[in-house]
């Protein structure tokens, strides 16, 4: 299933995940698997548990049932900021900015566990990637037009010094240009080795650069493959490519 090596264990194994809203069962015994360099996007329509999902691993929103692990270890119960100690850094869906405080100042709160002799680095890092932050630093990051903040809010989870990279829903909202902008951040964040699990409702931009893919329907895992696969394949192109 995987390019990766079989004798490899996965960074992330998810058994029987589920989740629930109330009496609503939003995730309903989900099992996935991100090995790590890899680029695994969960794609499906609106509602079908993709955000509920990344919620989950992140320790925001209680799981009912099932086993996180990641890197080995049952993280299942930890609270979320033990989660991003671990290493599981989430950039949520609507980039989420304090736009009140400074750009600089939200990039120092994703990184307000981390060692501070490696903040300054991974400042610098961030900085190196997206001039136009280092530009604006000083500025509150509501002045940032949607397309910057979105980089804010995938900078803010680096800085975090992610070990699994949670995108939720990147592109959204965003002009054509700017989708095609922030999927080249993505692809240059994967070539430095960094292990990505992408929400996207933009199907066909998130397929053609996973690794691998899961899609999920009403909380349910309906498919895997790999990308090439999940893109050449007639249920996904008449459900989310409209092809």
């Amino acid at each position: 299933m995987s390019a990766t090596a079989p004798s490899q264990k996965p960074l992330l194994q998810v058994t029987d995940l589920e989740s629930c809203y109330g009496r609503i069962q939003a995730l309903k015994g989900i099992n996935l698997e991100v090995y790590k360099g890899e680029l695994v996007a969960l794609v499906g329509a609106n509602g079908a548990g993709k955000t509920t999902f990344l919620r989950t691993l992140s320790g925001i929103q209680p799981m009912s049932a099932g086993v996180i692990q990641f890197g080995g270890r049952d993280i299942s119960r930890l609270r979320a900021d033990r989660r991003v100690q671990a290493g599981i850094c989430h950039s949520p869906e609507g980039r989420q900015v304090f736009g009140a405080l400074s750009i600089e100042d939200n990039l120092l709160l994703g990184a307000y566990l981390r060692p501070k002799e490696k903040v300054s680095r991974d400042l610098d890092r961030v900085y190196e990637m997206f001039p136009i932050l280092h530009e604006k630093r000083h500025l509150p990051a509501g002045t940032l037009s949607g397309g910057q903040q979105q980089m804010l809010a995938i900078s803010r989870a680096l800085m975090g010094g992610p070990k699994l990279l949670l995108l939720d829903e990147p592109s959204m909202g965003l002009a054509p240009l700017l989708v095609d902008e922030v999927f080249n951040v993505i692809r240059t964040l994967k070539s430095q080795g960094i292990t990505i699990l992408l929400v996207e409702q933009n199907a066909f931009a998130a397929l053609g650069i996973a690794d691998r893919a899961y899609v999920l329907e009403t909380g349910n895992i309906v498919l895997t493959g790999t990308g090439k696969e999940m893109i050449s394949n007639e249920q996904v192109r008449a459900a989310y490519l409209g092809m």
